[in-house]
């Protein structure tokens, strides 16, 4: 049976038509097809009980890339650069972490979802790191850059799941954010920083595959390293698979 992967939408109002919408980037559609899977949005506005029903028809979820989360819910630090919050994306994204923790879901995080899943297991953010990270590399390339501008390196942990997934303990990566981890969850180990130490993938040790990037792989199609990403998602996704 072919796998299902589940992708997290943003709010948004159609141009056109002037209506409320649940969009999500096609660059994540592209890379669930690519790796041979189905992708499938998952809408905002579910109740939690519905969130859980859906989840158990999926066999893996991306959360993806967006707006910042809101500073309150990790007790940040505040900064005029925070920008893009949708307080109900915040709860129904995080609430969704802890579910495929505590299913046993495979998830991938991505750029904002990394953040997520660092602050749904209890971890903090720097609201702006170019004003709070000393000596911090250039990290928001946006706009100005094409998507795929090739920012800076990141150096993988030797032995962690990413290493054993890129196979190269340097890579090459797009850099589309200005917030990033400050307190790691306690559950979570951190498996790639950039020059300036900043986490840039993390994972959580025990769960069939809980992996997030702060880069966006999605964005980063010919590079092989990038696909393979998506690849052992879905790997991961039909082990579990029942029936």
């Amino acid at each position: 049976m072919t796998v299902v992967i589940g992708i997290t939408t943003r709010n948004t109002i159609s141009k056109t038509y002037k209506i409320p919408m649940a969009a999500s980037p096609r660059s994540y559609v592209q890379a669930v097809l690519r790796a041979g899977a189905l992708p499938v949005l998952i809408p905002l506005g579910l109740e939690p009980a519905d969130l859980k029903k859906l989840l158990g028809r999926l066999d893996g979820v991306i959360f993806t890339g967006g707006g910042d989360i809101e500073t309150a819910r990790f007790k940040g630090e505040a900064h005029a650069e925070v920008d893009d919050v949708d307080t109900e994306r915040d709860e129904q994204e995080l609430q969704l972490v802890e579910d495929v923790v505590q299913a046993q879901t495979p998830f991938l995080g991505i750029c904002r979802g990394l953040q997520v899943v660092n602050v749904a297991l209890g971890g903090t953010l720097y609201t702006h790191i170019a004003d709070q990270l000393e000596g911090a590399v250039e990290h928001t390339f946006f706009p100005g850059y094409a998507w795929e501008h090739i920012a800076h390196a990141v150096q993988v942990n030797e032995g962690s799941r990413l290493a054993e997934i890129v196979d190269s303990p340097v890579l090459q990566v797009n850099s589309l954010h200005h917030q990033g981890v400050l307190e790691l969850a306690p559950n979570l180990e951190a498996v790639a920083k950039a020059p300036d130490g900043l986490i840039e993938a993390l994972e959580l040790p025990g769960h069939p595959f809980g992996l997030a990037v702060q880069w966006h792989p999605e964005w980063l199609p010919e590079d092989a390293s990038m696909r393979a990403i998506f690849a052992a998602l879905v790997d991961a996704a039909k082990n579990g698979r029942v029936g």
